[in-house]
């Protein structure tokens, strides 16, 4: 690979980028590490990587840029975070795993595609599906009410909060063919999101996903002691199991204890005007200090070398 340049793939956001950009490419100068928006347009098979490091931040939206870092990766470049597992990855394959791993998690069911496409024959190809859905067997494991949402997505899109099973009905008949799961309704009483870098640093916001999205930072009042320490142990665990090196993890905190409701956020919310400055400021420096060191050979990606593979790749 030639230089050791940081690419960096971006969506709609502003604050983030070409601050990120300009502080790798400050501190990044003396040992030769830049840093600069990539520019793709069509990817050959064999085509050897401009980027030493890739800090995608948008190929869930646009499939083009999956299909370029899977095979960037493959020849080399390390990319931020593992495009293979991102597509992978659900809510409730999270849930499961959290569950596994000791950390609470609301009781959740994943419900069958209430629409296919049309080359789906309802009484060939889904013989499988129980039908009519037990939908009071359902509600009585999760109960009432509870919160039907998307298995994969985020940003609250087609989030339903059902106090009853014809409200769950009717809003599950809305879903098309998205998957869905049914969780427990956390009622909590406290609330953090954890801004979550390299699978070590750990920052713990308190947070209200009741309030206008620009005042959902409670910067004024952070979390301090065991919830803070819990806080950052769980999402911890959390985030070096699945092996994203920048993510955000939100805890529903209940009579002390922390439900992990949402942590598939591999392009986690990284604007100054909604984590505020110095938290901005610390997403900067944590950032750059983690793309120095993959772009310096230090350390290695948490996926490197787990996926198949890589072990049929002869070394060079």
């Amino acid at each position: 690979m030639g230089a050791k340049k940081v690419g960096v793939l971006v969506g709609r956001e502003n604050t983030f980028p070409l601050p990120f950009i300009d502080m790798v490419n400050q501190r990044g100068a003396a040992e030769g590490v830049s840093a600069e928006l990539a520019v793709l347009g069509g990817t050959a098979e064999l085509e050897e990587p401009a980027h030493a490091v890739i800090v995608d931040r948008i190929s869930h939206e646009i499939p083009y840029y999956r299909a370029h870092l899977k095979s960037s990766a493959l020849m080399g470049t390390v990319v931020i975070n593992d495009p293979f597992w991102w597509e992978a990855d659900e809510k409730f394959f999270e849930c499961t795993l959290a569950r596994k791993l000791g950390v609470a998690v609301p009781k959740t069911v994943v419900l069958p595609n209430k629409e296919y496409i049309p080359d789906i024959d309802h009484e060939k190809s889904l013989r499988n599906l129980q039908h009519p859905l037990d939908w009071e067997g359902i509600v009585a494991y999760t109960g009432l009410p509870a919160v039907l949402k998307p298995n994969t997505g985020g940003g609250w899109k087609d989030v339903h909060i059902v106090d009853s099973v014809e409200q769950l009905v009717t809003a599950y008949d809305t879903s098309g063919l998205k998957t869905m799961i049914l969780q427990e309704f956390i009622d909590w009483q406290d609330y953090v999101r954890c801004i979550c870098i390299g699978r070590e640093h750990i920052l713990p916001i308190r947070y209200n996903p009741r309030a206008p999205f620009e005042e959902r930072y409670q910067i004024s009042n952070p979390p301090t002691g065991a919830l803070r320490d819990e806080s950052i142990k769980q999402a911890r665990i959390l985030v070096d199991a699945l092996g994203y090196d920048m993510d955000t993890v939100e805890f529903a905190v209940r009579d002390d204890v922390l439900y992990a409701i949402d942590f598939l956020n591999p392009a986690p919310d990284f604007d100054n005007f909604s984590i505020k400055e110095d938290n901005f400021q610390w997403v900067l420096e944590k950032m750059t200090d983690l793309v120095l060191a993959y772009a310096r050979g230090d350390g290695k990606a948490p996926w490197r070398g787990e996926h198949r593979w890589w072990n049929h790749i002869p070394t060079k």
